[in-house]
């Protein structure tokens, strides 16, 4: 986790749930299944302004010496992230939110590949704690990319995968946001009451296919049968 989400707000939604002003240029629409380097809205704050932004979700360190070298960095752990090379940087200068509607997760050793959905129970968008970075070629504009912060699972979520995106309550996005802020130690763990407003269900297997994309892949559905193999182990 996290390596699926969606986001079904387009970007001038998003400016107004997270009181930002929106400076996509029409680069982002709504996506349902949200994939490793695609383009994402994040949160920033620079200045007087907070604004929504179009990123690559898979960070590149400033000093890196290529951008497609390595699988892509989506993650970061917020047990390392400040000092963690790669991202230590980024946790003191470039933090961001990252808006979900919710992000899809799969039980590591299940054959069946069962997807499940987590989302905040009264359908508004939850912000995910992330960090970017600025990347600069040899020529041309930089390329600006990001990650997502994850903790421990925990409470239900724990039964699924034992990693969770770290999830930030409305009265931690100032503080996380805020550029002069070199150190937030109190935050890079899970918030108090935040648990409380996430529902977890399944959904349909087509998630499992990155190029399917429509709003339904979010819908509750009944979860893919045992293999009756299976299911015997549990009943003897």
């Amino acid at each position: 986790m996290c390596g699926r989400y969606a986001v079904r707000q387009d970007p001038a939604a998003l400016a107004g749930e997270f009181d930002a002003v929106d400076r996509t240029d029409g680069a982002l629409e709504p996506d349902y299944n949200v994939t490793p380097t695609k383009t994402v809205p994040i949160i920033v704050e620079r200045g007087a302004e907070r604004s929504v932004r179009p990123v690559r979700w898979g960070l590149v360190p400033t000093w890196a010496k290529d951008a497609t070298s390595g699988p892509p960095m989506i993650n970061a752990r917020a047990e390392t992230i400040t000092t963690k090379p790669a991202y230590a940087e980024s946790a003191a200068r470039r933090r961001c939110l990252m808006p979900a509607s919710g992000w899809y997760e799969w039980k590591p050793d299940d054959k069946r590949r069962q997807p499940y959905f987590c989302r905040r129970g009264d359908g508004e968008s939850l912000a995910m704690a992330a960090v970017f970075s600025a990347w600069w070629p040899p020529s041309g504009d930089p390329l600006v990319t990001c990650a997502v912060v994850t903790t421990d699972a925990v409470g239900e979520l724990a039964g699924v995968h034992h990693r969770m995106p770290l999830v930030l309550p409305r009265s931690a996005w100032s503080e996380w946001l805020d550029p002069q802020r070199t150190e937030v130690p109190e935050l890079l763990s899970p918030q108090p009451g935040v648990l409380d407003e996430l529902v977890l269900h399944p959904v349909s297997t087509e998630v499992n296919n990155m190029r399917n994309n429509r709003p339904e892949l979010m819908e509750r559905a009944e979860p893919v049968p045992e293999p009756a193999e299976q299911a015997a182990l549990f009943e003897s």
